[in-house]
């Protein structure tokens, strides 16, 4: 499975890479139906490049020193999806360029700033999700195989959330 963003330009290649790519294109000519034995390949090639003549070896910078060219044009073209940090809206907007630690501590004094009463709905939230978490890692460990991508803490998280969209809908059509 690729990772990153599939628009991103191929990265440059080094001059060696560039002899390595042509030692298996010769390799593939010679002997097409012959599999590589990569450990040993790479070895060859490492030895034979050691060996080679600064002459022989600028064809393969020259290469390289292209293919940098080509990178850095499409990167200057390229412009990758921003992901950034959440923040609360609220805090980001009265207090734009606030770093994220202080985003924390401002939430924190936000907290301990709220009553009993104001702080009832998250604790209450809190709870419900622990108590699911607790019971799906328990029904985990009972059938002895846990889903990694799918486990108790996003589950139970995703079952809460949904619960808290019913209940939004409900109150607004109070």
């Amino acid at each position: 499975m690729a990772k990153g963003d599939p628009k991103k330009p191929k990265g440059k290649m080094s001059a060696y890479a560039f002899f390595v790519q042509t030692c298996r294109e010769e390799h593939k000519k010679k002997d097409p139906e012959v599999s590589v034995n990569f450990a040993e390949f790479s070895k060859k090639c490492s030895e034979r490049w050691k060996t080679m003549s600064g002459k022989e070896k600028s064809k393969f910078d020259e290469m390289a020193k292209a293919d940098k060219v080509r990178y850095d044009r499409e990167m200057k073209d390229y412009g990758p999806a921003k992901r950034g940090k959440k923040r609360d809206p609220n805090i980001k907007s009265t207090n734009p360029g606030i770093s994220i630690g202080d985003v924390a501590k401002k939430l924190d004094e936000m907290w301990n700033n709220l009553n009993d009463s104001e702080k009832q709905p998250y604790i209450t939230k809190a709870a419900k999700l622990k108590e699911k978490y607790e019971k799906d890692v328990a029904d985990c460990k009972s059938k002895g195989k846990c889903d990694g991508a799918k486990g108790p803490a996003k589950v139970a998280r995703k079952k809460v959330e949904e619960e808290d969209e019913e209940d939004e809908e409900e109150e607004e059509d109070e």
